[in-house]
């Protein structure tokens, strides 16, 4: 199945964290956070304007991000755990 989001929404994939810290203690899968960087899958057409106009998207699919801990909501497609959430609420592309 494929999915087009609408408008400025996003669907991002979240990326692995690390099972190390820094100092090499190994956190168990219980202590772990869930990660707050993601692949952007898919994007929308983008936002419209008061007058009807569509405003471009700033992210496009294969950008890595960063989200708020909170932000956006689950989905499962074809078996893969995702985020679907709008452009703002993404914090910034990291490069």
């Amino acid at each position: 199945m494929n999915f087009k989001p609408l408008l400025d929404r996003v669907v991002i994939k979240r990326l692995a964290e690390e099972n190390k810290t820094a100092g090499g203690i190994i956190i168990p899968d219980t202590a772990k956070e869930k990660p707050s960087q993601g692949i952007v899958v898919a994007v929308g057409a983008g936002a419209r304007d008061e007058a009807g106009n569509i405003i471009p998207m700033t992210l496009k699919e294969g950008d890595k991000v960063l989200f708020g801990k909170w932000s956006g909501t689950e989905i499962k497609i074809n078996g893969e755990d995702l985020l679907i959430m709008k452009e703002s609420d993404v914090l910034g592309i990291l490069e």
